[in-house]
């Protein structure tokens, strides 16, 4: 396997520290760097070629999805992985919209880090399984929501091809040149999607997508 270049964002030097030990133990991964917020993430980053960064996301001076939105204007190739610990869940939309690609529990294996950097390295999204548990948990709780799983609401050809691009991480625009249709078509059918199984953001609705196997990504 190619070398990948890896950076570590996270304030606790002792998790920051151990996931150091776990990801050198793959001989293909290179600790390019490491910070411990976000705002000494973005001025070492400038300086440095990196592959996938591992991002903490309650941090001082800079958050998670600051730095993950700063860094990506200018490397706009690095994939970011948060990691989250439990109680963190509703910040992951904050992140995804801030475009990280991969979202992992803290409490993560060797194994998952290693799953996860490459199905980002290949442009897609990464949700580990546990953390869809969660997620899935956290979101689809009310009466009314678990009425709608029940039903199964039907989704139209257009919908699960578009649902299937935002799952993978695609853009409003980018699936728009993708389906050769516009970006406000595409958000339109997104908010029907969302209407019909009572999600409130898209988070809500690719984990929706991924619990009912309406598209495999991992």
């Amino acid at each position: 396997m190619n070398e990948i270049k890896v950076f570590l964002v996270d304030d606790h030097d002792i998790f920051r520290k151990g996931l150091r030990l776990l990801l050198e133990e793959l001989d293909y991964v290179k600790i390019v760097g490491e910070a411990k917020n976000g705002q000494e993430f973005i001025e070492m980053i400038k300086q440095i070629e990196c592959d996938v960064v591992f991002m903490d996301i309650k941090m001082p001076l800079l958050n998670g999805y600051e730095a993950t939105k700063k860094a990506l204007e200018f490397k706009p190739n690095i994939k970011v992985i948060a990691l989250s610990m439990y109680g963190d869940e509703e910040h992951l939309q904050v992140m995804l919209d801030s475009g990280a690609k991969g979202f992992l529990l803290k409490n993560t294996n060797l194994n998952e880090l290693e799953h996860s950097m490459k199905i980002t390295l290949e442009g897609k999204n990464y949700f580990s399984e546990e953390l869809l548990s969660v997620l899935a948990n956290l979101y689809f709780t009310t009466k009314s929501q678990k009425e709608n799983i029940e039903e199964k609401p039907k989704f139209t050809k257009k919908e699960l091809e578009i649902l299937n691009l935002i799952c993978k991480g695609y853009t409003s625009v980018e699936i728009g040149k993708m389906l050769n249709l516009s970006n406000r078509t595409v958000d339109g059918h997104r908010a029907i999607m969302m209407e019909k199984i009572g999600a409130k953001n898209t988070i809500q609705l690719v984990i929706y997508a991924i619990e009912n196997k309406l598209v495999y990504i991992l």
